[in-house]
Order: structure tokens, then sequence, then C-alpha cells
């Protein structure tokens, strides 16, 4: 089967060749990320941590970035003095790396897990751990580790309903990869319950939490949030709807819920911000289309008028403008993509509204929900119907956000938790010479 999933890697890769001839082209850094993703890394990035016993850390995209900025801090905190390396899939990821977590101590691309490539990667920085995020099970690079004798565990683990039926078609070539991790520090009692089916072990699964809800970079003064309003040219005292992470089919349904309740309250602002940054044009022709004065967020400069939407088209902003929102709607929602996190529009108190589509987020959306912190809405007059509702209920809206808020406090902790893990592993490996 190994031999198998060899081939089909190889393939893949040469398959794809064409098409990353035509992204190096149009896309300025793909070149780079092409590059370290075929194992040729800087050397300025090697130097910080190759052969210093480094923890590595890898963080597909960005919603895996910001699980691992808490646990970074935590490992500065409780294991000073250890070198810290990230690696990353995405260029966003790359970005918002580069954005959240400076404590690292350098920040590369992930490998394509190529038979020969993982081995050559992981001997040339030769770690000390290696710290999976979330769900990312290479075999290539997980069978390196285990042949070079480099530990290997997952925090923050998640698997959604829709990865258990999908990794089942590994066949032993799962068994063997969870094999090589030493613990699964899983989010919740359900994924743990799914690895355990999978075929981890017990006795190595631990509920830790999530370490979001540990999350500290979107912190926002009342200062700061004068000063994003202003950079955004928004209305003084103007409402602000804040559409997060929204996907193609979607934009659609909240340009014209935000229609609706601009017939009600004049003079309120639609920041929306597609889950795609370079979807930036596409969505700002989508409110073009529908009568609406729209600007991206790129091109606002001194001259630019009033404007009833931004379209945020930029990379690592969003978590911080989710504090100028008086209401806040989570994408992939109302789209069957599983949803987005919710927490960190929660982390600022605000009132959340997503669509029914939240498997790849259930936990925290039954608690939210079930707490009266995170409304549901179907369609898109429903969400129009909800949007004006807690605009129009100042006293609503602070309920909602104060629920938020508690829940945020009750749930923190996870990376402390992740981090004493990743210590007690530590603590058990021999020494090197």
């Amino acid at each position: 089967m190994k031999f198998l999933y060899d081939i089909l890697t190889v393939f893949l890769v040469i398959a794809a060749l064409p098409l990353f001839a035509v992204r190096l082209a149009r896309e300025k850094g793909f070149g780079e990320r092409l590059k370290q993703s075929f194992g040729f890394l800087p050397s300025a990035a090697l130097a910080p941590v190759a052969h210093k016993d480094c923890l590595w850390l890898h963080a597909a995209s960005v919603g895996e970035i910001v699980a691992t900025s808490p646990i970074i801090r935590e490992i500065r905190r409780q294991l000073p003095g250890i070198p810290v390396l990230v690696s990353v899939v995405t260029a966003n990821g790359y970005e918002m790396a580069k954005r959240i977590i400076p404590e690292a101590d350098s920040i590369i691309f992930f490998p394509l897990d190529l038979p020969w490539l993982s081995k050559r990667v992981i001997t040339r920085i030769r770690p000390n751990m290696f710290v999976l995020v979330e769900t990312e099970l290479w075999p290539n690079f997980l069978f390196a580790c285990r042949d070079l004798a480099i530990p290997v565990m997952m925090v923050n683990g998640r698997i959604s309903d829709k990865s258990v039926g999908n990794y089942r078609y590994l066949f032993t070539i799962l068994d063997r990869m969870l094999e090589t991790v030493r613990r699964f520090c899983m989010q919740s009692t359900i994924d743990a319950q799914y690895i355990i089916r999978l075929g981890a072990k017990p006795r190595r699964v631990f509920v830790t939490g999530n370490t979001k809800y540990d999350q500290t970079h979107t912190e926002v003064s009342a200062a700061e949030r004068e000063e994003i309003a202003r950079l955004l040219k928004l209305p003084a005292g103007g409402k602000v709807i804040v559409a997060g992470s929204t996907h193609k089919g979607e934009e659609e349904f909240v340009l014209a819920a935000f229609n609706k309740v601009r017939e009600s309250l004049p003079g309120i602002c639609l920041v929306l911000a597609p889950r795609d940054n370079l979807r930036g044009g596409e969505v700002a022709s989508l409110a073009a289309k529908q009568g609406l004065t729209v600007v991206r967020r790129t091109e606002l400069d001194a001259t630019t008028k009033s404007h009833d939407v931004i379209v945020l088209d930029t990379i690592g902003e969003l978590g911080k403008i989710y504090s100028i929102g008086d209401v806040v709607y989570v994408g992939g929602s109302l789209v069957a993509t599983g949803g987005h996190n919710i927490l960190e529009p929660a982390a600022h108190g605000k009132p959340v509204i997503v669509g029914p589509h939240m498997f790849n987020f259930k936990d925290s959306y039954a608690l939210f929900s079930g707490r009266g912190a995170c409304d549901t809405v179907y369609d898109s007059a429903d969400l129009g119907d909800k949007l004006l509702a807690l605009l129009s209920d100042d006293a609503a809206r602070a309920a909602m956000g104060e629920k938020a808020l508690a829940i945020i406090k009750e749930n923190q902790g996870a990376a402390a938790r992740s981090v004493q893990h990743i210590w007690e592993v530590l603590q058990s490996l021999p020494k090197r010479s």
C-alpha cells in the first residue's frame, strides 16, 4: 500500500507541473514557496534551528497558525531557550505566521510528501521533536521521523466527520502513521473518540482543549479600534457588520441580506472578507452589481470617498477587524464547506451569526449555540432578519457578547496543557550525544 501511495504522490506532482508553471508566472512569491516545498530551504531559515534540538511545529494554513500562536507563546514561557521552527503549506499561512508568531525562530514551507524528500529535509534540520497541529498526517514525513528517531506529537487535534471516512482509504498506512505519534492531544472528547476509532491507542490519547481559546493576537484596545475605523474610513458612530471567511456562492447571500438591512438602517457599513483574499476583485464586482458602493482594502487611500462595502483582500487583519463589528457573520456556513472559527469574534465579545453548515467546528458551535452566544440562519432572508433584529437591539447584542466572553474565559488553558505534554515527552527522550 505504501508503494502505491508513493507512485500516486509522484504522479500527482508531475501532473501538477503545468499548474506550477502558470502560478510561477502569475503569483508573486510562488517561486520561493515552490523551492522550499521541494526541499531547497534558505540558509538563513536553517541557521537558527538546524541541529540545535529545536521544536518543529507544523501548521498547514491560517486556521492552524491561529491555533499554533498560543502554543508557541507557552513554549517561550515554560521552555525558554528552546529554538522553535514553524512550517506551513499555504502562502496565506506563511504570511499569517510572520504576522502573529514573532516568537518563532524560523518559518518555512513544508516539504512535499515525496518518498525521498522528507528524510532529506528532516536530516538537515534534525529537530528534537515534531509537533503537528490539528490534523496533518503525511505518511512519508512521519515514517522518516520514525526512522530518524524523531518523536512526534499531535496538539490541538481535530478530526472532522469527513476525515474519519477519508482516512480509512489509507488502510494499513493509517495504522503505521498513527503508531509514529507518541501522544494525541485532542480538542474534545469527540475528537478523541474519532482518533481512537481510526486506530490510535487509547493510552496515548488526551483531551487538552482548543488552543484557539487562548489566542491573544487579536486583542485590541479602544485606541486601536479607533485607528482601525479611521484606516477603513468608516463613518463615525455608524454601525458595522463584519462578514468573515466567506466562500464562493456565499457572498451573494450576505450582500442581499445587507441590502435588506440598509433599507431600515441607512448609513450602515459592511466589511466583507472572503476566505481566499485573491478573490477580492470578484467579490467587489458582486457588490457593485447589487448597486452598492464598494472599495477593496488594498485600494483604500486618502482620496477614497464614502462606501457601503469594504472587501478585505489582505492577510492577517480580520482577527482585529472583528473588534469594530457590531454583529459578525462567520462564513463557510451558508454553503456546505463546514464553517470557520467563531472564537476570534467571540473573544471580542461580539454576537456571532452562522449558517447551518458548521460540521468542521461542531464542538465550539454546539457550545456557543447552546449558551445563546451564537445564532444560526438558513438563507439570505433569514440572515437579513437576524442582522436587523440584533442591530436594532443594543441589549440583545450586549447579552450575546457577554455570553461569548464568558465561554472564552471558561475554556482557556489548552495551550499550557499542550506544552506540558510536550515537556513530558521531551523529558522521556534519551540524551543526544
